[in-house]
């Protein structure tokens, strides 16, 4: 997830201004530290007590809403970024980096299934 966001940053440094580039960086920052964040709580957890990763999440979503409103509020009104490249940034890195760990989770949840135990 770093290295897509790193990447994905660099690469749009070609194509705008530096200030542009800047609320970019601190929109995709936010999302990227929770995501980061909770997919290792979430993966050490599951190794460790898997039927306790349902309480986990919930935890964490609740922590999530705190700090992504502080979060928010700081970028907006304490740095006073312009809103429509911070806003942007910030929607497209939120949805992209949790559908990635989603799809981390579903693989995660597919490491710990005995296919022959399925049911068809």
């Amino acid at each position: 997830m770093v290295g897509v966001c790193a990447a994905s940053w660099l690469a749009t440094l070609i194509f705008v201004a530096w200030q542009t580039g800047f609320e970019i960086l601190c929109g995709l920052s936010g999302p990227l530290a929770a995501t980061v964040a909770s997919w290792i709580l979430a993966e050490k957890k599951y190794s460790r007590r898997p039927e306790a990763l349902t309480t986990l999440m919930i935890v964490l979503f609740g922590a999530k809403l705190v700090f992504f409103a502080a979060y928010l509020a700081i970028m907006l009104r304490v740095l006073l970024l312009r809103p429509m490249p911070f806003v942007v940034s910030f929607t497209v890195y939120f949805i992209v980096l949790y559908l990635i760990e989603a799809l981390y989770l579903k693989r995660l949840f597919g490491r710990g299934m005995n296919p022959s135990r399925e049911i068809t």
